[in-house]
């Protein structure tokens, strides 16, 4: 069950470090196709309520399908268990074929994803206080404006 948490929390997380680059210096559709520069922090309020809305139905879609897959209903077993047939993480989701076949490979991959989660949640809250501290994005501190 931890580990479960821990991998879509790297997930995420990996997402997010790779969003806070991409969202202060590329043009997005939220901002009009413009680069806005505003502080990846402050971004999320400034987006309409029409385009958050169903950003996060969507993201609520899924964790609840996520949920389904892996989890035990509530009644059905003991709270906060997993499915026997569940490995965490894995919803069976791989339409580039990415996942080893091989046990050992598989192993080895899992344990580089869970690696690279960890650095980027260290790297997600690291950006997220310096823009905080500051008010200066993560790119105006390195001096790279594309």
């Amino acid at each position: 069950r931890f580990r479960e948490a821990e991998i879509m929390h790297g997930r995420v997380a990996m997402m997010a470090t790779v969003g806070y680059l991409i969202g202060e210096s590329t043009p997005t559709i939220a901002y009009g196709m413009n680069i806005h520069h505003t502080i990846g922090n402050n971004q999320i309020p400034e987006i309409p309520g029409t385009v958050l809305f169903p950003f996060f139905l969507t993201i609520n879609i899924c964790e609840a399908l996520r949920a389904n897959i892996g989890w035990v209903e509530p009644g059905l077993g003991p709270l906060f268990t997993l499915r026997e047939s569940y490995y965490p993480g894995d919803l069976g989701f791989d339409p580039l074929g990415f996942k080893p076949t091989d046990g050992k490979e598989f192993a080895n991959m899992q344990t580089k994803e869970l690696n690279n989660g960890r650095l980027a949640m260290l790297a997600a809250a690291g950006m997220c206080a310096q823009e905080q501290i500051n008010g200066k994005g993560i790119l105006d501190n390195l001096d790279l404006q594309f």
